[in-house]
């Protein structure tokens, strides 16, 4: 399993990355599961996901419909998984071990959340999980560890 650590900040925005992830697992034919506790932030990313545009847009739904089996892209409040989707990204930065159940995960964080971010990155050390961290410099994500 491997975990991608993110660290959001200035030009790079929590819901540019989420909306770039999304699109490039979409494009790989995958499916992927958003996780944020906050009901607010996820009603207010599902309304930015569909505010990308006709050249952009991310096809996604909010947990709790009918047809969330059929959701690509899922947002979610828990770790499941209805879709199918075996890779999940994390936005909120609220570590969860369920994560490790996935075959990617991605870790979403800004400057106020390294702490947890750190705490996460030492909990998996020697465990079964290939770690990344990619910091936003001069307009491009630089692999960082």
């Amino acid at each position: 399993m491997r975990v991608d650590f993110y660290q959001f900040g200035g030009a790079a925005s929590a819901d540019a990355v989420i909306a770039s992830i999304a699109g490039r697992l979409l494009g790989e034919g995958q499916r992927l599961v958003v996780v944020h506790a906050d009901e607010g932030e996820r009603a207010r990313l599902d309304r930015q996901l569909w505010d990308q545009g006709a050249a952009s847009f991310v096809p996604h739904g909010v947990a709790g419909g009918a047809d969330d089996s059929r959701q690509p892209v899922l947002i979610t409040g828990g770790s499941d998984a209805p879709n199918g989707a075996r890779n999940l990204l994390i936005a909120d930065g609220e570590w969860r071990e369920s994560a490790l159940s996935y075959d990617r995960a991605f870790f979403l964080f800004d400057a106020d959340g390294v702490a947890e971010a750190r705490l996460a990155w030492k909990l998996l050390s020697g465990r079964d999980a290939e770690r990344h961290y990619w910091a936003h410099e001069d307009g491009r994500w630089v692999e960082k560890g």
